[in-house]
């Protein structure tokens, strides 16, 4: 038997369990299309996800290396999408992130139009603790911490919508 931080008797193995987390940090939650985006994603544009690189790489000359998926090793895309249903305008942009060997190619625009109207299969959301405006209390005065909870997405896929309102058997992963 072993003693808790607050003086509790509790099983010795469960004293190195005080420091883990139920949900390791980074874990990758499924979640259905149309639960993230109910009335639908338009397609923006695709390109590479690029590694951080510091100014003294810069400085060096070093190449800037495309960003790879921690899971699969595939290069990284980030779509840029407007969800139909956000409700701010701040909202509306949202990038998901496609690991492929090949950039992924959006499907076809609307005839007359650059609508491209697009579904994510293997989605799935990734939450994070935005804490940027988050700032300590100076002297005498009361902390306040604006975070917020936010999310990354990413999917295995896109396809077109098909005129049915369901994804399309033509698949867009890679070029």
């Amino acid at each position: 038997m072993g003693v808790d931080n607050a003086g509790h008797k509790v099983p010795a193995d469960t004293e190195d369990m005080e420091n883990e987390m139920a949900i390791p940090g980074g874990a990758r939650f499924p979640v259905a299309h149309d639960q993230v985006f109910p009335k639908g994603a338009l397609v923006m544009g695709v390109e590479p996800v690029m590694r951080f690189q510091t100014a003294e790489d810069r400085a060096r000359g070093r190449v800037q290396e495309q960003e790879t998926d921690k899971e699969t090793g595939e290069r990284l895309w980030a779509v840029t999408v407007i969800d139909q249903s956000a409700e701010r305008k701040a909202d509306a942009v949202v990038t998901v992130k496609i690991a492929a060997p090949h950039q992924p190619v959006p499907p076809e625009a609307i005839p007359g139009t650059d609508l491209r109207p697009v579904v994510f299969e293997g989605l799935t959301v990734t939450p994070w603790i935005d804490d940027k405006a988050c700032r300590p209390a100076g002297p005498g005065d009361k902390h306040r911490c604006r975070a917020r909870m936010g999310y990354s997405l990413r999917a295995r896929e896109m396809k077109p919508v098909s005129n049915s309102g369901g994804a399309s058997k033509t698949t867009a992963k890679a070029a």
